[in-house]
């Protein structure tokens, strides 16, 4: 279905002026494309990850050793999204600069932001599946992902709270 801006609204769920490079504490929410159970299954109140979750879960451990700025906090991966929190330590290029060459892409974003984390995980875990699956090409995740600044240390403990009893909310949840 191609683009109708009166029917697709696009605007960006990120706040206007905030600094998603900047050191701090966010809460991500990923969802696979058309929200297929693609991860594995819950079975009494717990993930059950299959081959492609644990690729997932395995992409996401990787984090740290593809960008030594970000810290892994709580995370699980579901049998249709993932939530995590990850943890940007420190400011890495002040200058801003792309992660791409000039010319090598269209669009071009700061590589040491929120959204380079998510899309450099989302790059590597679909490569990955895509090759599991032979499915090259395939997509795996949705478009976009949702994002929160976590600004206090009862909302990380909160959120933190909300992560590990996820699994065991999935079936109140998705049988309403």
């Amino acid at each position: 279905m191609p683009y109708d801006p009166r029917r697709h609204n696009r605007q960006s769920m990120r706040l206007p002026d905030y600094d998603y490079a900047q050191p701090g504490a966010y809460f991500v929410t990923i969802c696979t494309a058309n929200r297929a159970h693609l991860f594995g299954h819950i079975l009494e109140g717990v993930m059950r990850c299959n081959d492609i979750g644990q690729i997932v879960e395995d992409e996401w451990e990787r984090t740290p050793e593809v960008r030594s700025n970000v810290k892994l906090d709580a995370y699980v991966v579901m049998p249709d999204h993932m939530h995590a929190i990850a943890v940007i330590t420190h400011r890495m290029d002040p200058r801003g600069e792309s992660q791409f060459a000039p010319g090598e892409r269209k669009f071009e974003s700061p590589s040491h932001t929120v959204g380079a984390i998510v899309r450099g995980f989302k790059g590597a875990a679909t490569r990955r599946i895509n090759v599991h699956r032979g499915t090259p090409g395939q997509s795996v995740w949705q478009r976009n992902y949702h994002v929160r600044i976590i600004r206090t240390q009862r909302a990380l403990h909160r959120i933190r709270r909300y992560i590990k009893r996820n699994p065991a909310q999935w079936d109140r949840d998705h049988n309403q």
